[in-house]
């Protein structure tokens, strides 16, 4: 045992002697994208299973490393404490061997990691990896693996194209995307299962593109029948986020649903929003656009103060859970509104329990993309590389 104790202690101290750079993440020609997957943390618990190394950023300086870890990573005034060591940087990147896995509070990730301080003393961690092992922890988490190969191999090729459109908008930024619904649900290694890997591997670099070039390809859950415009939505207007037909999503449990939500929290939410009413008595839809989604809508009190909120912004205030969709009918009775709506999610892009039933009806993942996007091309991120 002590022989043994000797040569791990030789070997680390070789370890750090020795000048190395960082351990790329890259694997041939991936990108690399950079995901938000902790935020404003006091501490966090980091470990790894093998040798590991710690550099400064942005200088990439080696600070230190070992064999094997499991402490606790905490912001310090100076720095940022590595366990019992405070380390004098704001930034750090830690790195494993190419194919080992780091662990956030128990989440296994590929890649490597890069722990920030921030100005209220808190903590933030990105993962960066490549675009393909990103997608592993990605697609279990935004569509059931156990659903027809053609869709999640659909899936994963709109997901890739939507990471790498994001990478390139947010370049000059801290990261790329986030883990959670307002980017791509990621879990890492953690959420990681046989089919959802064979459909990233078996798209492996496709890619959609509009007149040669990426474009944000955003898909939902469920349509109701009729995916939206982004336009109404966003400042976009190009013809494969237009709005398609789509009848494929009638299967999907979020095809219809209701939801009864308290007078009084909408005038609390409301309220929050510089949107000054008393006791609601009415909530009316003004205009519908073409996809039958709410354009506008009319919130009146009982004193004939009224507000008129886009769709939109009404389902942003009230929150994604509890309207699903604008696509709904509002009705107020027993100091409730009720809403009876259809589908689920913003509507623009993919619905993915279409693709689903487009899977299941014999369609290829080419053919669903090129319902959902129409106008769009697949190829390969070999081809579109200078615009990355």
């Amino acid at each position: 045992m002590k022989r043994i104790a000797v040569l791990l202690l030789f070997m680390q101290a070789l370890f750090l002697v020795a000048p190395q750079a960082p351990a790329a993440v890259e694997k041939g020609n991936d990108p690399i994208v950079r995901v938000l997957v902790i935020d404003n943390r006091d501490s966090i618990l980091l470990a790894a299973k093998g040798t590991y190394r710690v550099y400064s950023l942005p200088s990439e300086k080696l600070l230190t490393g070992g064999y094997i870890l499991h402490t606790k990573v905490m912001a310090s005034e100076g720095g940022i404490m590595f366990g019992a060591r405070e380390l004098k940087f704001s930034k750090i990147r830690f790195t494993v061997p190419d194919g080992a896995l780091i662990y956030l509070d128990g989440r296994s990730f590929r890649g490597t990691v890069d722990i920030i301080k921030k100005d209220n003393m808190k903590l933030s961690v990105i993962n960066r990896i490549n675009v393909e092992e990103y997608l592993y922890g990605v697609l279990y988490n935004e569509v059931s693996h156990r659903w027809p190969m053609e869709a999640i191999k659909a899936q994963g090729i709109t997901a890739r194209t939507f990471a790498l459109y994001q990478a390139r908008q947010n370049k000059l930024q801290d990261y790329d995307l986030t883990n959670d619904i307002y980017s791509q649900v990621y879990s890492g290694a953690t959420s990681e299962r046989w089919a959802t890997t064979r459909a990233v591997r078996l798209t492996l670099g496709k890619v959609l593109t509009y007149k040669g070039d990426i474009f944000p390809t955003y898909y939902h859950a469920t349509c109701g029948g009729v995916t939206e415009d982004a336009a109404n939505l966003w400042n976009i207007d190009i013809e494969p986020l237009k709005g398609s037909e789509c009848g494929f999503c009638k299967d999907s449990p979020h095809y219809k649903w209701a939801k009864n939500i308290p007078l009084s929290d909408i005038e609390k939410k409301l309220g929050d929003n510089g949107y000054k009413l008393g006791k609601i008595v009415s909530v009316t839809v003004i205009e519908r656009n073409k996809s039958g989604r709410v354009d506008k809508l009319e919130v009146k009190d009982g004193s004939d103060v009224s507000c008129m909120l886009t769709g939109k912004d009404f389902r942003r205030m009230m929150g994604p859970n509890d309207v699903r969709s604008t696509n709904f009918e509002p009705s107020i009775s027993k100091e409730k509104l009720t809403l009876n709506g259809i589908g689920w999610g913003h509507g623009v892009g993919m619905c993915q329990w279409g693709a689903n039933g487009m899977a299941g009806h014999g369609k290829k993942a080419e053919e669903i993309l090129k319902i959902y996007y129409p106008g769009a091309e697949i190829t390969t991120i070999d081809k579109i590389a200078d615009k990355l």
